[in-house]
């Protein structure tokens, strides 16, 4: 069957998103902001939610169409074959947006949305009640603008929900996030990563699953899985698939540390449940004392900053310490995402190679691209 689906993105990360599902093999439709639309089937739900690193959540797209009246909306979304993928067992629920849109009532929008898809059930099962006792199925009208896109959430909690999460510290930076900047990065396997700041070790633990090429969803159950409508042998055979694909044996140089010695206990309870602790080196060691482990690497961080922790003179001190070492070993390169405006100042005296605005959560990043020296003797071109 062939099918549009939606996948969902943090803003900014739509260029890696839609590389990611093209190296997927599916054909992008359409790229908007924060969601890109691709072209797949019943195995591409099984796929994209396994595999996606940058996304936040696969939508299987059910209409589209323009919504100016009550009437028009409840006519629409009853004119869907939800039977082919609601049974009459089914638990599902409406959530909604609206905005810059004449239904602007979210509440009421949900309503008309829910008592449409029980019309059509009611129709289609020959039921008048329903006993919801089955598989949960989350639909969603977003109305932009007059007009209505209908979704099922195919996920279930959110893609960067990877599961290895089981130590944590104060304000993680969310995994897809993390996946995010090392892919926009230009580490590879055979070139060292560290973070000086690791936290709960999210940026290491993601880089090796990238290396290791490890599904990030391969450990974690979603809410399509139990849908009647996506046959249980898509789920194993991919699955399946996804383990085969696991490389145990390229070696990789990935090194996490924090001066805070729980973050670092956390980084490895976390690292073991990923199933990549044998391939991070985790230590408690504060950055002024961080040294270069090799003569060309990338630092990959995410620093405490005003909004999230720490006080502003251990911020100068963690510049500071950045400076010494840029100046130590220009062959370095650091990939950082910061609030502060004032970073590449405060380290290098220069203007970032590359920006992109981000979001680490609510809160809008940059996240600056410093490009050390190229080496002689190193064929990578920055």
């Amino acid at each position: 069957m062939k099918l549009e689906l939606i996948a969902t993105a943090t803003f900014g990360l739509e260029a890696v998103v839609k590389r990611e599902i093209e190296q997927l093999g599916y054909r992008i439709l359409k790229s908007e902001d924060a969601k890109i639309t691709f072209l797949g089937d019943e195995r591409a739900v099984v796929r994209s939610n396994l595999w996606l690193r940058s996304a936040d959540r696969v939508l299987l797209k059910m209409a589209e169409f323009q919504a100016l009246e009550f009437e028009e909306l409840f006519q629409q979304v009853k004119g869907i074959a939800w039977e082919e993928w609601i049974p009459p067992d089914g638990k599902f629920t409406v959530n909604g947006t609206s905005v810059k849109s004449k239904l602007h009532s979210v509440p009421a929008c949900q309503s008309i949305v829910k008592k449409a898809i029980v019309a059509r059930l009611s129709d289609a099962y020959g039921m008048d009640a329903f006993p919801e006792s089955g598989a949960a199925y989350t639909v969603k009208v977003t109305l932009l603008r007059d007009r209505a896109t209908i979704t099922l959430d195919t996920t279930g909690k959110g893609l960067h929900k990877r599961g290895y999460r089981v130590a944590d510290v104060a304000a993680p930076m969310k995994e897809t996030l993390a996946a995010a900047m090392v892919l926009l990065s230009f580490w590879r396997t055979g070139r060292i990563l560290a973070d000086p700041c690791c936290g709960s070790g999210t940026i290491p633990i993601e880089a090796a699953l990238i290396g290791r090429n490890i599904a990030p969803g391969i450990s974690r159950s979603f809410a399509s899985e139990e849908w009647e409508a996506i046959p249980k042998n898509l789920w194993k055979e991919e699955r399946k698939a996804a383990y085969a694909a696991i490389d145990y044996d390229t070696e990789l140089m990935i090194f996490g540390s924090d001066i805070d010695g729980k973050a670092v206990a956390a980084s490895r309870e976390n690292a073991e449940a990923a199933g990549v602790d044998d391939c991070i080196s985790f230590r408690r060691l504060d950055v002024r004392d961080f040294k270069a482990a090799g003569p060309s690497g990338i630092i990959i961080t995410n620093p405490p900053y005003g909004e999230r922790i720490g006080e502003a003179q251990a911020i100068r001190a963690i510049y500071s310490a950045y400076r010494v070492f840029f100046k130590e070993n220009p062959t370095w390169s650091l990939f950082l995402v910061t609030t502060d405006k004032t970073v590449e100042q405060q380290i290098f005296e220069r203007e970032a190679d590359r920006r992109r605005k981000l979001y680490n959560g609510r809160l809008e990043v940059c996240y600056y691209q410093f490009h050390g020296q190229r080496l002689s003797h190193d064929g990578l071109k920055f």
